[in-house]
């Protein structure tokens, strides 16, 4: 009963002391994990029901060249989201997150409605949209604008929950009414349902950003030095544990997303999955994913800390990608698939770590820069693997028709005939690039070790540098009386 009050009130209420007075309740009631929970449940249930049609519509617009031309669209993509995700975070924590929540949103989903009208302005505009592509970093700033630091691992955890659950729904739904209707009806569904969410940020999501966390003259709100892409993604390297902390998303990232663009595809091709397996596959970790984000991440950060709560994730993900690179048998793909869910926890743990860092006026750029890095990886990610199965002679989309895949067909005799000849000729490596991901993974666990393991520790240069902007205050002489006592409140907790 305990456990069920302290979730009920991170998911219904804000901290005490952040009440309608401040002036941020803009919306229906007081900001809250709520309206957090419905804003991204209704983006990626969107984009979930979609995920047979853009296969669809990828294949039939460049049947040629499927894979080489998702891979560019997705890495501009990812491109995008890494430079303008710390712009979109530090002018989050200036301008207030509700509007950031309203663009991200309106132009990731602005894509949905053209993959039908025009599948090539569809592609275009979904490259461009890359820009505005960074909604979690948003709605991580808007989570810890209304959570105590004890509460925020788990609410970090119940929204990445929020998003796994959405991806076990939508896409069986959207396959169900494609066969029972047609695609198109998914598509215009999954408009409507990108609509409402966008309607539900104009009408009942209220601003969560205090007014006496923003600058108190309109002239002193928004400089290039504060809200620069560039300048940021420099200044991370003047404070060391945001830097092993994006160092560290890096590494662990870019295998994940590269792992995303084709695991079901290697699922039933190489290891000689049926339709029914992959559907049974993704429920199971969707389902275990939701499981570990919240219980396991919440007992690992109560009882072991931040650093420890993402060094476990770290070592669940190299040995889920060693099942994955080594395994030839089916059992250990979903002992794979297991170990997947329970490194899940490592994203929400590392977010909450920089929350737990960065100071209050500082979230969205401080969310912004890693949400970035991830986005670079979705671009990236892909594109590694897809290279390196090139190099290992592994073509996926050889002897299998993407259109069967998609509509969840068998391919009778000649799946399994790439199957037994892919396993005939295979050597010490089934799975070449989940194997290389594995010592990306290592890699990013030697460099979370040296982590600290309080996240308030802060060296001298990180304290003027990245993540300061009570410092940056006091040198430009703006509110210099305001500034010192948030700043004797950051010492009285080191």
């Amino acid at each position: 009963m305990g456990k069920k009050r302290v979730v009920g009130k991170i998911i219904w209420g804000p901290r005490k002391g952040h009440p309608k007075e401040n002036g941020v309740s803009t919306g229906i009631s007081q900001p809250s994990l709520y309206h957090a929970l419905v804003v991204i449940f209704l983006e990626f249930f969107a984009w979930g029901l979609l995920t047979n049609p853009v296969i669809n519509v990828l294949n039939k617009t460049f049947p040629d060249h499927t894979f080489l031309m998702n891979g560019l669209i997705q890495g501009v993509k990812g491109i995008l989201s890494f430079l303008s995700a710390p712009l979109i975070g530090a002018l989050s924590d200036v301008l207030g997150r509700k509007p950031f929540l309203l663009l991200t949103v309106s132009f990731t989903c602005a894509p949905i409605p053209l993959m039908k009208l025009s599948p090539m302005w569809y592609f275009t505009v979904l490259s461009i949209s890359g820009v505005f592509a960074v909604t979690f970093s948003v709605v991580f700033a808007y989570v810890a604008d209304i959570t105590s630091e004890e509460d925020r691992s788990q609410a970090y955890g119940l929204v990445s929950a929020t998003f796994a659950a959405s991806l076990i729904t939508s896409p069986a739904i959207g396959e169900y009414l494609t066969r029972a209707y047609s695609e198109n009806l998914v598509i215009w569904l999954a408009t409507a349902i990108a609509l409402l969410d966008i309607f539900f940020i104009m009408v009942a999501v209220p601003e969560s950003l205090p007014e006496k966390l923003r600058p108190a003259s309109w002239g002193s709100q928004i400089s290039w030095e504060k809200a620069d892409p560039f300048g940021a993604l420099k200044k991370i390297g003047q404070d060391t544990m945001i830097l092993l902390l994006c160092i560290t998303v890096f590494l662990s990232y870019l295998p994940e997303a590269g792992e995303y663009s084709c695991i079901f595809v290697y699922l039933k091709l190489v290891m000689d999955f049926s339709a029914e397996k992959v559907a049974t596959y993704i429920a199971l970790v969707g389902v275990l994913s939701v499981i570990a984000q919240t219980l396991i991440l919440a007992l690992l950060m109560k009882y072991l800390g931040h650093k420890q709560a993402i060094i476990c994730g770290l070592i669940f993900e190299c040995f889920q990608l060693t099942c994955f690179g080594f395994g030839s048998e089916q059992w250990i793909m979903w002992l794979g698939g297991i170990l997947a869910a329970m490194s899940s926890i490592a994203y929400p743990a590392i977010s909450a770590f920089v929350s737990a860092h960065a100071d209050a006026d500082q979230q969205g750029v401080a969310q912004g820069v890693v949400t970035g890095i991830r986005g670079l990886c979705n671009g990236l990610g892909p594109a590694l693997f897809g290279f390196i199965f090139y190099l290992f002679h592994v073509d996926l989309n050889e002897t299998m028709d993407i259109d069967h895949l998609a509509r969840g067909h068998d391919t009778g005799t000649n799946q399994s005939t790439v199957h037994q000849n892919l396993v005939k000729n295979e050597k010490v490596i089934p799975g070449p690039p989940f194997a290389f991901g594995t010592m990306l993974v290592i890699i990013a666990l030697l460099v979370a070790v040296n982590i600290p393991s309080n996240p308030h520790n802060s060296n001298k240069t990180g304290k003027k540098g990245f993540l300061s902007a009570h410092q940056s205050l006091a040198e430009s002489g703006l509110k210099k009386h305001e500034a010192e006592p948030l700043i004797s409140e950051s010492e009285e907790e080191l």
